[in-house]
């Protein structure tokens, strides 16, 4: 079986998606200079994978679809669902139950689905 090592979302404005994941879903710039994209951490840096540049054009084209990124939390899902709701994050839909544990949704800019798990 293969790591999974970094995941990059390309998107279509850079800067609308940095604030997007830096102040409303609380994850922190890594530090890793490059125009074309931000690189994020997050849990000090036990998750990381960056918002980008288009590689090719994406106009007319559907950003997002059948894309969640998952990331573990530690604090109650319910305190970051009202949180979330107080910075007026899309969600798609309540908390819900799954087998890992509860799961909220957040929708990023581009379509792309933030998936919060608080494991069992």
């Amino acid at each position: 079986m293969r790591k999974l090592a970094f995941a990059s979302l390309q998107v279509r404005d850079l800067q609308v998606s940095k604030d997007f994941y830096t102040t409303k879903l609380g994850f922190e710039e890594a530090g890793v200079p490059n125009p074309q994209a931000c690189v994020f951490s997050y849990n000090k840096g036990e998750a990381s994978f960056a918002v980008r540049t288009p590689i090719n054009n994406l106009d007319g084209k559907e950003l997002g679809i059948g894309t969640s990124l998952w990331f573990a939390i530690e604090e109650e899902i319910e305190d970051l669902q009202a949180q979330l709701i107080a910075k007026q994050v899309p969600l798609l839909g309540p908390i819900q139950g799954t087998p890992f544990g509860k799961i909220l949704v957040a929708k990023d800019p581009d379509g792309y689905n933030i998936t919060f798990l608080k494991e069992n």
